[in-house]
């Protein structure tokens, strides 16, 4: 991890004698900055084009020329941990790491090499390994851009099949559940604020105080929406928390939200070392004290909780997400309405959230009529 003069942090790649890989260092940095991703998807990404790299070196092969051997590190990948032991392969063994992970590892190495290619630092052929290069010109007509203009597209070669794995939401129990498990105002508005505000935890855990905007009306804030909201804003968080959309948004808060934000506030005050944090959520019980809330604190919070709830399942955050879009889809929102207040581009995005109830599809169902035909022939 490194920390730039500005207090913002990305993750590099180190070579053999520890000194910072400088092509990967640039990719990271221009991905970091450049493209304006979070701090965890460098890292994430590090971890791939450190892998790919290790992988170089054990093999003896130049990381510029080694694409048409991605075959070959894919089976590496399957089977050579992080600690670079061997394991047992064969039928029944368990593989060292899933598709899924393995697929992140090669998107992050193509990635990279693309990186490369375009800075002269590999070459050009490099592209037509990694990826399948074609034009519209073999596409039907139909499908053809109008101004004939001739564009090109990109797959990759390179791709492990995953099974399809929905999230399913958490219900309304559940989530009370939750509620009545937690032991602290602040632990129970993290669940609301995830249920009944559909925030993601990266959104959450960098809400400042000045985003809160609880009034009837919000003059003297000079905000122009009436009514209890909070404003979700992309910016750098020292906690590594990270609003995904690059668009800010408004979410209303209902009445049960307002209540947990006033009891939770209550609380904050005995903590002396909280007063100076605009965080919203910051630590109250342990050390270090005042500090914001991470992302990583989230989710070790929702495994305590549900095993003191004594739920049959685990909730991870994301699930009441999944539960706040459902509710608003059975307390009849329409789809644009549902996009805005989960943040999505496209209402696409927002379609995998809706989760219909059991009793929503009877209703549906018996809200198609009966042809009359069919009744009076019953009837007889």
């Amino acid at each position: 991890m490194i920390r730039v003069p500005s207090g913002s942090r990305y993750w590099s790649v180190l070579d053999d004698e520890l000194q910072v890989h400088p092509v990967a260092d640039r990719f990271l940095r221009e991905m970091r900055f450049g493209k304006d991703r979070a701090e965890s998807t460098t890292k994430a990404y590090a971890s791939g084009v450190a892998l790919f790299l290790r992988w170089c070196g054990c093999t003896g092969r130049d990381w510029q020329e080694a694409a048409p051997f991605m075959g070959l590190f894919i089976l590496w990948l399957r089977h050579t941990p992080a600690d670079g032991r061997q394991i047992a392969t064969g039928p029944g063994a368990n593989p060292a790491r899933g598709n899924s992970r393995i697929n992140k590892v090669l998107v992050a190495v193509r990635g990279f090499l693309s990186f490369a290619v375009l800075h002269r630092e590999a070459p050009a052929w490099v592209l037509t390994v990694i990826y399948d290069v074609g034009d519209e010109r073999d596409l039907p007509a139909e499908v053809q851009h109008e101004n004939a203009k001739l564009t090109h597209r990109m797959r990759a070669q390179h791709h492990l099949h995953e099974p399809e794995t929905a999230i399913d939401r958490a219900a309304d129990e559940e989530i009370v559940a939750l509620t009545v498990a937690c032991r602290s105002a602040r632990d129970r508005l993290i669940v609301l604020l995830l249920s009944r505000a559909g925030l993601r935890v990266g959104e959450m855990t960098g809400l400042r105080r000045s985003d809160l905007h609880l009034l009837p009306n919000n003059g003297a804030f000079g905000c122009a929406i009436e009514g209890a909201h909070l404003h979700v804003v992309r910016r750098p968080n020292i906690n590594g928390a990270w609003a995904k959309s690059r668009r800010d948004r408004t979410v209303p808060l209902d009445f049960l939200v307002v209540w947990a934000i006033d009891l939770y506030l209550l609380e904050r005050q005995e903590c002396p070392a909280a007063a100076v944090s605009d965080y919203l959520l910051v630590n109250l019980f342990r050390a270090p004290l005042g500090s914001p809330v991470t992302p990583g604190a989230v989710n070790e919070l929702f495994s305590a909780l549900c095993t003191r709830a004594g739920l049959s399942r685990a909730i991870a955050p994301h699930m009441c997400r999944h539960a706040f879009g459902s509710n608003l889809a059975d307390a009849g929102a329409l789809l644009d309405e549902i996009q805005d207040l989960l943040g999505h581009r496209s209402p696409e995005s927002s379609r995998p959230y809706l989760h219909p109830s059991a009793a929503r599809m009877r209703d549906a169902v018996d809200r198609v009529p009966v042809p009359r035909s069919l009744t009076e022939g019953a009837g007889r």
